[in-house]
């Protein structure tokens, strides 16, 4: 069962995904939250398996309700995803860096959703397709960085490719088909990726190879 906290301070729209989710057998909506402040509270009361937070909240935004969420040690197992109408780079780059594991835009689609939740719990960091789009035109104009340059040498080569298929997107099971490899044998590169890089979760991965030029937007198009 995936338990999900849902924080937004319309609850016409707390109504109709609360109604979504919890139609599936597999989901459970734990709290609703109306603010950010209520959606840290309530993290920390029903510690959920997912938080699904919209940006622009009163009281605290979703951004520093995720930073809040994120920085409690008890709620480490927490995994934050924003959901917002706004897909402005200003949101996605101020989320991923407060340590957001994943960003939807309210235009998905309801089956997409619900995907993405059950990407999130199998340990895969979320981003659509428009968001990993901006992601990609950030880099454009940005010089390779040194300091990320210089931790991917301490990657083996296995490694850096496994690091450079996260950039393009691609699942711990997408991997393994890709590198003939076993599953379980995927994930223990990426966690190892992650740990050598210090990267808190797959969506810096993603972050850190293009900041290391590991990965050009041009080859991720």
């Amino acid at each position: 069962m995936i338990r999900i906290l849902l924080a937004d301070d319309q609850a016409l729209i707390r109504s109709g995904i609360r109604s979504l989710l919890e139609a599936e057998d597999d989901i459970d909506v734990v709290a609703e939250a109306a603010d950010g402040r209520q959606a840290v509270t309530l993290a920390a009361e029903h510690r959920p398996d997912i938080a699904l937070v919209d940006i622009q909240m009163p009281v605290l935004d979703g951004i520093e309700a995720t930073r809040q969420i994120v920085a409690d040690e008890r709620l480490d197992k927490v995994r934050v995803v924003i959901l917002t109408n706004f897909g402005l780079d200003e949101y996605i780059f101020r989320a991923l860096r407060a340590g957001a594991y994943g960003f939807l835009l309210k235009d998905t689609a309801p089956a997409e959703l619900l995907q993405a939740l059950r990407v999130v719990m199998r340990g895969d960091a979320l981003l659509s397709p428009a968001v990993t789009r901006r992601l990609i035109s950030e880099f454009v104009a940005r010089p390779p960085d040194a300091v990320a340059a210089a931790g991917m040498e301490s990657l083996t080569n296995r490694e850096r490719e496994v690091v450079a298929l996260v950039a393009h997107g691609l699942s711990n099971d997408e991997i393994a088909k890709a590198m003939v490899l076993s599953p379980a044998t995927a994930k223990t590169h990426v966690s190892r990726a992650m740990i050598k890089l210090g990267a808190r979760d797959r969506a810096q991965l993603v972050v850190f190879a293009y900041q290391a030029g590991l990965v050009t937007p041009r080859a991720a198009g």
